[in-house]
């Protein structure tokens, strides 16, 4: 791990979503989420609004979570922003980043990732970085970060810790997604209450997580939206009835600078993982890149 914590806020830049709002329109759920990020009490709804409706039914015990997700059409994609300046390739797939004697507060992160037909998607590539404890980002190792697939039902979860602060920044949680085939989208998470939401000029209140105590920790919940149509289509999981010749196989792992061909195709691993039907090297060029 770095031993110090970064003595420079990230740098804003062209993909912060803090001027876009003219852009996007103003939705009632970006109203109240910044009435949170300011600290007035705003009760969780179950249709529209801040809160998503799994966050209802916990509300009240008696009540069983609803059998899908909650989504509203009317939902925005979710904003991009800059990637900042300590973002790593090759990160381990994994759920959990937290281990044994890990300081911090523990926080669980979940929620769904729709494509902008409110369709769950499945198989979505999200990559996840933040700071410790401390403010501090591992650069030489994989400390806090690691990336995962949405499950069939478009879910994810991850298991983590509350990020320290360091010098011009608010709290927050890096995280790249990426539907099978689509383009990239980098993008922060935010936590609501917090002195610097209104001194950080990359804030924006469309990316506030919604957050609760829970036994000694946090949970917070945070639904993307990915501008791309969810539906039919081939199933990451179903494998192609006649697969191209090549070199490239699911189930095996990969490591950044691994070459191999498919369909005709020479293709360069960029990040390590473990690869998996319905992300050939053509449908994810977060993962693979075409030399010939």
């Amino acid at each position: 791990m770095t031993s110090d914590a970064p003595t420079t806020p990230d740098e804003p830049g062209t993909g912060a979503g803090t001027d876009r709002d003219g852009d996007r329109g103003i939705s009632r759920k970006t109203l109240l989420r910044a009435a949170v990020a300011a600290g007035a009490a705003v009760p969780l709804l179950a249709t529209g609004g801040i809160a998503l409706a799994r966050d209802a039914a916990r509300s009240t015990p008696d009540r069983s979570l609803p059998p899908t997700p909650f989504c509203d059409d009317g939902d925005d994609p979710t904003p991009d922003q800059m990637e900042g300046p300590y973002f790593k390739p090759n990160s381990p797939l994994r759920t959990d980043l937290v281990t044994p004697g890990t300081a911090g507060t523990r926080l669980t992160v979940s929620g769904y990732v729709f494509g902008r037909n409110c369709v769950p998607l499945p198989g979505v590539l999200l990559d996840f970085w933040q700071a410790d404890n401390a403010g501090a980002y591992d650069m030489a190792g994989y400390t806090f970060r690691g990336h995962q697939f949405t499950d069939a039902a478009g879910a994810f979860t991850l298991r983590t810790i509350v990020p320290g602060l360091y010098p011009g920044r608010t709290r927050h949680i890096h995280v790249k997604a990426q539907a099978p085939g689509e383009p990239v989208l980098t993008t922060q998470l935010y936590f609501p209450g917090e002195p610097r939401n209104s001194t950080d000029t990359l804030f924006d209140p469309a990316l506030l997580m919604n957050v609760r105590a829970v036994g000694g920790g946090k949970e917070g919940t945070f639904d993307f939206v990915l501008n791309v149509d969810g539906g039919p289509g081939p199933d990451p999981t179903d494998p192609p009835t006649e697969p191209p010749g090549g070199t490239w196989a699911a189930g095996r792992s990969y490591s950044a600078g691994d070459r191999v061909t498919y369909g005709g195709g020479t293709y360069r691993c960029l990040q390590a993982h473990t690869s998996m039907t319905g992300w050939e090297p053509p449908h994810v060029p977060a993962l693979w890149r075409q030399e010939s």
